[in-house]
């Protein structure tokens, strides 16, 4: 199954293309990063491994304190209860393609879009509530 809708979470574009989440397998979607993109915190994932690959722009991902550059064609794997983050901190748009498996879904993402996209500013509790119920935990802050 596949939702080639956009998924919009404020700035970012998630486009699915393969969902996974129905079977227990593998995932695969767009996400498109916007230069100074408000992005999800430092989280890992309870049940699941994944795999940027950078199609174009410039991503900076991060998995567990291994920072880089992404550039199209280049990739880092995130293994399951790895602490990860991205951002977008240059000139232009970024835009990579996320394998995940077993995939979390475009269920999650359509979730945190009607929380995220809603009036205001984003209901932290709710968004918690949502990433323990697909067992994204987020990170603990680093100590002083």
């Amino acid at each position: 199954m596949s939702d080639n809708s956009e998924i919009k979470l404020g700035d970012l574009v998630v486009r699915y293309l393969v969902d996974g989440s129905e079977t227990g397998g593998l995932g695969m979607f767009e996400l498109e990063i916007p230069p100074g993109s408000r992005v999800p915190p430092p989280h890992s994932h309870t049940y699941n491994e994944e795999c940027v690959y950078a199609l174009e722009g410039t991503l900076r991902y991060s998995v567990d304190g291994d920072s880089r550059d992404l550039k199209p064609g280049d990739w880092m794997r995130t293994p399951k209860g790895s602490v990860h983050a991205f951002s977008n901190p240059h000139k232009e748009t970024a835009r990579a393609l996320i394998v995940m498996t077993p995939d979390v879904g475009a269920k999650y993402f359509h979730d945190v879009a009607a929380v995220i996209n809603a009036a205001g500013p984003p209901n932290m509790a709710e968004l918690l509530v949502l990433m323990d119920r697909y067992g994204l935990v987020p990170a603990k802050p680093p100590p002083d």
